[in-house]
């Protein structure tokens, strides 16, 4: 099936607008999704705090009849009219911006639009903020703020003789930072982060905004060169910007004077749509955009593979990573060539078991891995889901014949006459121990010979700080959980960024030859933030060594090209903490395991203390039975 190619969403910023219906009909005519305008004239003054409206004679603004309430919600985001000086330290400026916001405001959910556009030029935004909230907080106004800042300073850091330079942490994501801090990490809060000429020279600093909500892009028309066919053109570090962005499915703006009157204003929109189409052919052929497409930054709750049977669905999904098949199949090969020397192939029989068999696809890399070494194997499945067993019995008769055993038990519970020389599992989870491999294995391991081998035999689990606004508000918005924050998620990572690598958690080891089994665990881990960021929670990763040198992992350092069977695990915090460069952000982390039940608990301590997240397992728990 050949995929869909979509078309941008592309908007036309303009200063002013004499008709509103002409300017809307100009917008969609040059193939622009809708339009930005100010909804009340920029020069019309209005004075407040003297009395001036008290006799009130003409308009605040054009009319509300001038378009129906579907156009002007669908063809029209609002931008502030000028500048609001709220936080100026003239009274008199001060509180006449607040009250002209605070009526551009009203206005907006008159209008019952979408969004709202508001610039700020500078970190001086407290009453600003504070205006902006108690918007925020009205149930019955459902409009977005989006906080229109540059991305970098461009000219405006430039050095002055005599004149202090700019603090370093007075940059336009510090303002950002302060904003939706002060707005308490509002989801109706979004960002309309303005392309500069200048892009930051530290790519860390692109990688932060990627974390932030980005809703659009603002590109003036002064960034477009011209190519040799007269036609607009971005340079090629702004169309690197403008393609990793394009992953966020964001809207694009354009703003600013025509500089290709030749072309017309469609070119620009025309330039992007291209960009946008080269992104998305260059991405829909690959195995992993076509299997993650719709899963970025969506929230899943962790599989309770003991105490639930899983659906065929799911079967299904993890079934299609022909990635992670191949390195167990490459792995039980190895394991029988090392079992069996060449001149014992054809008289020594391998008993191997597949504990966890599942619907059979690590039963099917065992015994190709059987046919293409010339070894000769005794095959064992052993699976609780009934479900599943139906599909493995299904199959023996179908394929296997006398060739694979089915055993309908808990692998913890089946006591069987002969050993295995194999041990061929799947339990893994998406920090290696959260779907109960180390128990379940740990209960199993009787069913190995002394010599036996382990597939997987060792797992690791990592974990990196992490920013994302996005993860952190869908969080705030789940209703699954009395306290969501206490709870891991299993999400695939893509509006994020991470403050610092990710680094070595927890360690398991099959067979686990120890006296007295203590599957607990405790980490402490010291992380040294890389840029100035917002701590929401921390990224959960794991690596495997199936057999010898072969590994699958999804650790952001070492992840196996192309492997979808597992995405990264979210342990959020309640209440994110700001970091600044070269911060110790210092995190501790409890695996803690009952008679009944394995859950986990997790704390900052530094650079400020959170509280401990999850205690006794009062939110999250993995049953055991």
């Amino acid at each position: 099936m050949t995929p869909t190619i979509k078309t941008v969403r592309c908007a036309l910023s303009v200063p002013t607008v004499v008709d509103i219906s002409d300017a809307i009909n100009n917008t969609i005519d040059n193939k622009f999704t809708y339009l930005i305008c100010p909804l009340f004239h920029p020069r019309f003054k209005r004075e407040h705090i003297a009395g001036g409206l008290k006799h009130q004679e003409l308009p605040m603004s054009r009319s509300d009849l001038d378009l129906n309430a579907e156009c002007w919600q669908n063809y029209v985001v609002g931008h502030l009219s000028k500048f609001y000086n709220c936080d100026s330290e003239d009274e008199m400026t001060r509180k006449n911006a607040i009250i002209g916001l605070s009526e551009e405001l009203r206005f907006v959910a008159h209008l019952n639009l979408t969004n709202f556009v508001i610039p700020i030029r500078n970190g001086n935004i407290e009453n600003l903020a504070r205006t902006l909230n108690n918007n925020l907080m009205n149930k019955l106004a459902l409009y977005n703020i989006l906080i229109r800042v540059p991305m970098h300073m461009d000219r405006l850091n430039i050095e002055i003789e005599n004149f202090p330079a700019r603090p370093k942490c007075d940059t336009p994501w510090n303002w950002w930072q302060k904003m939706r801090t002060l707005c308490e990490e509002s989801t109706r809060l979004g960002l309309a982060l303005e392309l500069t000429n200048d892009l930051p020279e530290d790519e860390e600093e692109i990688h932060r905004w990627f974390a932030e909500p980005v809703r659009m892009v603002i590109i003036p028309t002064s960034l477009f060169l011209t190519n040799k066919s007269g036609f607009p053109v971005l340079s090629k570090a702004h169309q690197k910007f403008i393609n990793k962005f394009l992953s966020l499915d964001i809207d694009f703006v354009i703003e600013g004077a025509n500089r290709h009157s030749e072309k017309g204003m469609s070119k620009y929109f025309e330039y992007l749509n291209f960009l946008y189409k080269n992104y998305q052919l260059s991405n829909n052929t690959t195995n992993t955009y076509k299997f993650t497409k719709g899963y970025e930054d969506c929230l899943q709750n962790p599989l309770q593979p003991l105490m639930d049977n899983l659906e065929s669905q799911v079967y299904e999904v993890f079934e299609k990573d022909p990635i992670k098949y191949a390195q167990y199949k490459k792995a039980v090969a190895e394991a029988l060539c090392d079992r069996v020397s060449d001149e014992e192939k054809t008289s020594k029989e391998t008993v191997i078991m597949v504990v966890g068999a599942g619907r059979g696809p690590l039963v099917k890399a065992a015994m190709q891995a059987a046919a293409d070494t010339e070894r000769k194997v005794k095959l064992f499945a052993i699976e609780k889901n009934p479900n599943a067993i139906n599909t493995l019995l299904n199959l023996k008769h179908s394929l296997w014949g006398d060739k694979v055993t089915i055993i309908a038990k808990d692998m913890r519970d089946w006591y069987p006459t002969e050993k295995a020389d194999i041990l061929v599992s799947e339990l893994l989870g998406s920090i290696g121990d959260n779907e109960l491999s180390p128990e379940c294995l740990d209960g199993a391991q009787r069913l190995l010979k002394d010599d036996g081998i382990s597939i997987p035999y060792r797992y690791r689990s990592f974990i990196a700080p992490v920013q994302s606004y996005k993860i952190y508000s869908e969080v705030k918005r789940c209703k699954d959980y009395e306290h969501p924050h206490e709870a891991p998620y299993v999400v695939l990572l893509n509006n994020h960024c991470r403050i610092d690598d990710e680094k070595f958690l927890f360690e398991f080891t099959h067979p686990n030859r120890a006296e007295k089994i203590d599957n607990n665990r405790y980490g402490k881990l010291d992380f040294q933030a890389k840029f100035d960021a917002t701590l929401h929670g921390f990224g959960g990763y794991f690596d495997s060594h199936l057999y010898k040198d072969v590994d699958i992992s999804i650790t952001p350092s070492t992840h196996s090209p192309d492997m979808i069977s597992w995405f990264p695990m979210f342990f959020p915090l309640k209440n994110p903490i700001n970091i600044k460069k070269n911060d110790t952000i210092t995190v501790h982390f409890w695996r803690c395991v009952s008679s009944k039940q394995v859950w986990y608990e997790w704390c900052v301590t530094s650079p400020s203390n959170s509280v401990i997240h999850n205690p006794n397992g009062r939110t999250y728990w993995i049953g055991l039975h």
